[in-house]
């Protein structure tokens, strides 16, 4: 089935989509910094031993997914072709950075995770309509 190349009112679904990522990375690279500059680790007790996790390496990753993020939802409102692929991979890594860190803080990593999911959806459904919107 051949797609129309008119552009619909579901291109709103990639607008959204773009702006969730720019505030998605915003809040990523925040917490990834104040992680980054914190001095402590967090200390787990589970029934395999003791867990511990360096903040400050998952305050890297978060502050480097975060602003890739950002950069990426830039691109993909301007209507960028590549944004589109760019911005699936990493919504992808950043549910899975998200649903490791989901014992740590549970609400935030969920509500991402959610929001995560709506992005992939608008982009991978809908996200050829935004190349089409810009041209």
């Amino acid at each position: 089935m051949a797609r129309s190349s008119q552009v619909s009112a579901w291109v709103g679904w990639v607008w959204f989509a773009g702006i969730v990522l720019v505030t998605i990375g915003f809040f990523n690279a925040i917490s990834g910094l104040v992680a980054v500059f914190s001095p402590n680790s967090l200390v787990g007790v589970t029934d395999a031993g003791i867990v511990v996790l360096d903040v400050s390496t998952w305050g890297w990753i978060h502050l480097v997914i975060g602003v890739l993020l950002v950069l990426t939802g830039f691109a993909l409102l301007s209507g960028k072709g590549w944004a589109r692929m760019v911005a699936i991979v990493l919504v992808v890594l950043n549910a899975i950075a998200q649903f490791t860190t989901l014992q740590v803080t549970p609400w935030w990593s969920i509500v991402t995770i959610a929001l995560d999911v709506f992005v992939l959806w608008a982009l991978v459904v809908h996200g050829d309509e935004a190349e089409r919107a810009a041209r």
